[in-house]
């Protein structure tokens, strides 16, 4: 008897937070934060079983309301207006607490992912991010850092703080984000919101589901032979369970991408795992938003006879038959080959937002893509090499000797080869050794900072002929 009392007395004190728990929202809500413009944008969180949630936005003066589930989660859904500068507020409540997040802005919202590239900030050494610092305070840009996070299954919420962009918060924040982030905001006038996701040192497959990479043989393979190491994720999806779901309900304009150097472990997978990822994160948001990539940039690895990185550069070129991709060559932005890390980081965000700006937002950018390989021809001794992206024309740094083009015969030995500009777009390559040439590469190795350019400025993408 006495039992059932004690039970009875604490069902009864239990009821009243059972039934008035606190309404909760997900870390990504925040003042400050910045809300993607013109879509259907979801609102969700936790709020106790049957709880009516509130819920108002202050650029529609409308009230939308949901129930709590059995499971104590909430969803809704309301739409946002067109971008603007101008403060707004949401107001989430239940009959037991209010939320109110202000000063939000309504813009562009865009991930930027990837390993160490991606990460390096003004406090990592990027010398332009620094020189930035005394005077990039930004009321319409937005910066939200997500932590370093893994989980061994999929989570629903994730730490991180929305900050307006100042000499504080930019400290830490991705550099290449950031300039593109600028870029975006001052070619069009609206406000654009950054999430930070990078992870150095990270593999390809640890940004990608389990179930997805263990689907086919080769690349979970890939994922067994990513080498362990305290410093960094070394399992499929971790990554992606911990900091990329957590994020998937919430609406963004699509996505930044610099990685690539970690998976020189198994590069035969690399394009693969591209369209993997790009599929995989496409379907989560229910979207299919662009994603722009960074094409590994030169550095002396010293680890081995085979070009290793040359080959995910390729992976990364072929990957762009993927629809509403893009990819920027940065081999004539690097100012140490010993240093894996350069310290400039400018003109990569500012490439990547000249895609988005062409792309994705329809602006007059002239031309924003490097020159790419796109047939050649043999006539006795001499290859005759033809470019996209090169209608402009081709030039060389200071009208200096073209460099780093190599022919091959039937042997499959390279040498060293002479090339020059033909018609203002052709490269002729040959070479004494190969009188009877069948293949040509250009910069197709780890350290390559070829010459080469189009007249825009921008610079050829390394290429090969041969699959040897």
């Amino acid at each position: 008897m006495k039992q059932k009392i004690s039970f009875l007395l604490f069902a009864l004190v239990s009821l009243p937070f059972l039934a008035f728990a606190d309404v909760r929202l997900p870390n990504i809500f925040q003042s400050n934060m910045v809300l993607q413009q013109q879509t259907e944008i979801a609102i969700w969180g936790w709020a106790a079983p049957g709880e009516t949630v509130t819920v108002k936005a202050s650029w529609d003066n409308q009230t939308y309301t949901a129930n709590g589930t059995d499971n104590a989660t909430f969803r809704l859904t309301l739409k946002t207006p067109v971008a603007s500068t101008m403060p707004q507020t949401l107001t989430v409540s239940t009959s037991n607490n209010t939320i109110l997040l202000e000063n939000i802005r309504i813009g562009e919202v865009w991930i930027c992912a990837g390993q160490s590239n991606m990460e390096w900030s003004a406090d990592l050494g990027v010398l332009d991010t620094k020189s930035e610092l005394p005077t990039c305070y930004n009321e319409n840009l937005r910066l939200f850092r997500v932590p370093k996070t893994t989980s061994s299954s999929p989570q629903d919420n994730c730490s991180g703080t929305w900050r307006i962009c100042d000499s504080v918060s930019l400290r830490r924040f991705s550099s290449v984000g950031y300039f593109f982030g600028k870029k975006l905001n001052q070619t069009m006038g609206i406000s654009v919101g950054l999430i930070d996701l990078s992870w150095g040192g990270s593999y390809m497959e640890s940004w990608i589901p389990t179930d997805l990479v263990n689907l086919y043989p080769d690349t979970k393979l890939s994922a067994e032979r990513m080498i362990k190491s305290s410093g960094w994720p070394s399992s499929a999806g971790s990554i992606f369970n911990g900091a990329v779901a957590p994020l998937s309900n919430f609406s963004i304009a699509g996505v930044i991408w610099y990685q690539g150097e970690s998976n020189r472990h198994y590069p035969s997978t690399y394009y693969k795992l591209t369209h993997i990822l790009i599929d995989s994160w496409r379907n989560l948001w229910g979207k299919d938003f662009p994603f722009y990539t960074v094409q590994i940039a030169p550095f002396n690895y010293k680890d081995s006879a085979v070009s290793k990185a040359a080959l995910i550069r390729e992976a990364q070129a072929k990957a762009m038959d993927i629809p509403k991709s893009g990819m920027v060559v940065v081999t004539d932005l690097v100012d140490d080959i010993n240093d894996i890390h350069p310290k400039y980081k400018r003109q990569v965000g500012y490439r990547l937002a000249n895609w988005a700006l062409a792309e994705t937002y329809n602006q007059p950018m002239g031309q924003y893509k490097s020159p790419q390989f796109r047939s050649f021809s043999i006539k006795k001794d001499v290859i005759t090499v033809e470019f996209n992206y090169a209608e402009n024309g081709l030039k060389t740094a200071e009208n200096g000797e073209v460099s780093d083009f190599l022919l091959a015969g039937m042997d499959q030995i390279f040498y060293k080869a002479t090339a020059r500009i033909v018609g203002d777009n052709k490269i002729e390559v040959r070479c004494d050794q190969v009188p009877n040439p069948v293949a040509v590469r250009f910069a197709f190795n780890d350290v390559a900072r070829p010459n080469l350019f189009s007249k825009d400025n921008l610079p050829v993408c390394p290429f090969r002929t041969d699959n040897w």
